[in-house]
């Protein structure tokens, strides 16, 4: 398809798209198999996200407030004819981010624009010729072009007093980056969230010391908004995982950045139930270190994670900065041949309450490497279990990592829990009962 042919569907799936959403009411249709999990709220001590007043999502939706969705425009669609009114949105099939106005998926190629292809920039940018200076001129201005287009479709944003659920046990999200963004009052549920992946990742030659491809979107992302519980979901690459892709420049051709972040400022916020599986970069609790952001994030990010499956993450689940959160009673898994890095990251003025959780790791994992030092911040890690046996996880990453002291006693204590399960039953009970289609 030319080049030019290819923008302009590009513009008009993103347009005709953004047109549809704001004429079309999508109508409610048959109630689910269960029909309370639409209007449940969040329990009351659930975590953070109980703070304050509760999390209720759309539970008070009229009839008229109440969409079954099949596809990224209905969705849209849906989201914007009730505005901040409480809505409850149910997902029923396969929602493709990537897809026209119709709802057929479209491919990376349908956003290329200006000339951009991956040959023309990788001989445009090859450290061999182009040398060690970020990448500039008319190749990168191209892929900047083609990477707007693209998020203009794949980033699609969620409004205060909604619940966002599934349907059955097979909703599914797939290419879409959903936007929790400056709302308060919102549910998501029972979804499983795949492959939200970026067709244009930009080579940056000064990132390490061999440089890196650095790519957006996140399956789920909460910026700036409050009271937010993420129930029984499911956080993957889907059929694409990274460690599949090709590398060029000696690089990883890394096409996704994390899973679920919660980041600037958002604030209660419980993640309980989900799993969250084959990926690198995994969540981040707050996304700098830097002073804007700091006057931002200080006393807020209060993270409640329990009873979550973290499975096969390189790093991050989560690495916090700023935030008070408490992780409990979740099962970390490692298996052999998946890439490890560490599981809690203790960054800028984090307090980390990391009790009663399980890990189960293979021979080649080093229970030293569970927490990792970015910044002087104390942490609080209490029996919890390695392979079935109580573990001191700060004692052990301070006698195996002697560069990296970490400080014990987070400084605060957590009430927010409604049960809290012996940590030599959270394997059976997480990986029995977490994830989208279970339990919701």
């Amino acid at each position: 398809m030319p080049a030019r042919t290819c923008h302009a569907r590009a513009i008009a799936l993103v347009m005709g798209c953004a047109s549809l959403a704001l004429a079309v009411s999508v109508p409610a249709q048959a109630a689910p198999r269960h029909r309370g999990v639409e209007r449940a709220v969040l329990p009351a001590g659930d975590g953070w996200a109980a703070s304050d007043g509760s999390t209720t999502g759309g539970s008070l939706a009229t009839p008229d407030h109440v969409y079954t969705v099949t596809d990224r425009a209905e969705l849209i669609a849906a989201f914007e004819d009730a505005g901040d009114a409480p809505k409850i949105v149910r997902i029923a099939g396969t929602i493709h981010g990537n897809s026209d106005a119709e709802g057929t998926p479209i491919g990376c190629e349908d956003y290329r624009t200006d000339g951009y292809t991956l040959d023309k920039y990788l001989a445009a940018y090859d450290p061999a010729t182009w040398g060690k200076a970020l990448p500039s001129g008319p190749l990168e201005d191209a892929r900047a072009a083609s990477a707007a287009l693209q998020k203009a479709a794949v980033e699609v944003q969620v409004p205060s007093n909604t619940t966002l659920v599934g349907v059955g046990d097979d909703a599914t999200v797939v290419g879409a980056s959903l936007q929790v963004n400056n709302v308060a009052n919102v549910i998501v549920r029972n979804i499983a969230f795949e492959d939200t992946y970026d067709c244009f990742p930009q080579w940056d030659p000064t990132d390490g010391e061999t440089g890196a491809w650095n790519s957006e979107y996140d399956n789920l992302v909460v910026t700036g908004s409050s009271h937010v519980w993420v129930d029984h979901n499911t956080f993957s690459d889907g059929d694409r995982p990274d460690a599949d892709q090709p590398r060029y420049y000696g690089e990883l051709f890394q096409q996704h950045d994390g899973l679920f972040d919660i980041v600037r400022g958002s604030d209660l916020v419980t993640v309980s139930w989900n799993v969250l599986k084959n990926h690198d970069k995994t969540m981040l609790i707050g996304n700098s270190d830097s002073a804007a952001t700091a006057a931002i994030d200080r006393g807020k990010l209060r993270v409640t994670l329990h009873h979550n499956l973290f499975q096969d993450l390189k790093e991050r689940a989560p690495r916090v900065r700023f935030g008070a959160v408490d992780s409990y009673n979740n099962h970390f898994v490692a298996t052999a041949g998946a890439a490890y890095g560490y599981s809690y990251g203790v960054g800028m003025e984090s307090r980390i309450v990391a009790e009663h959780n399980a890990f189960t790791l293979a021979s080649q994992v080093d229970p030293a490497t569970i927490l990792k030092k970015w910044k002087e911040s104390p942490i609080t890690a209490g029996d919890n279990y390695v392979n079935g046996r109580r573990t001191d996880l700060i004692a052990v990453h301070n006698a195996g990592v002697p560069a990296e002291q970490l400080t014990p006693g987070a400084g605060w204590t957590p009430v927010l829990r409604t049960r809290v399960d012996n940590p030599r039953a959270v394997p059976a009970i997480v990986d029995h009962g977490a994830g989208a289609g279970k339990g919701c």
